[in-house]
């Protein structure tokens, strides 16, 4: 399976920012799909998940109601919509995939197969 993400961009504090990721190979329908991002000088870290179908979502407590996940299994693609974005949120921004067998969402980076390249937001004030 080959991840690529992309959406990133320079965006303003309080503007909007859509994410994709593709995935090509494997079975799309089958992984659970992440999103995780790493910041200069912190370490990697949760933004969400979504499982297989969907219908189960889990973000980081800090993000909540400010970052969405969503899916489209028909066309191979996972989506990170993120509003009011901050500073704070200036990071390079990674999905990941593993297969799973049941519709569940999995938070831990390290039971994750396969990465994308990442792709790049800044948010300036």
């Amino acid at each position: 399976v080959q991840l690529r993400e992309s959406g990133g961009a320079l965006v303003q504090d309080g503007g909007s920012l859509n994410l994709s990721c593709v995935a090509t190979g494997g079975t799309f329908s089958h992984y659970v799909m992440g999103w995780f991002r790493l910041a200069p000088g912190l370490e990697r870290e949760f933004v969400g998940a979504i499982s297989q179908s969907g219908r189960v979502t889990h973000y980081a407590d800090s993000l909540k109601g400010r970052f969405t996940l969503s899916r489209d299994n028909a066309d191979n693609t996972v989506y990170l919509r993120m509003k009011r974005l901050e500073p704070e949120d200036t990071a390079m921004y990674y999905c990941a995939a593993t297969q799973t067998i049941a519709d569940v969402i999995i938070t831990d980076p390290d039971r994750y197969d396969y990465w994308g390249q990442g792709t790049h937001v800044a948010v300036f004030s």
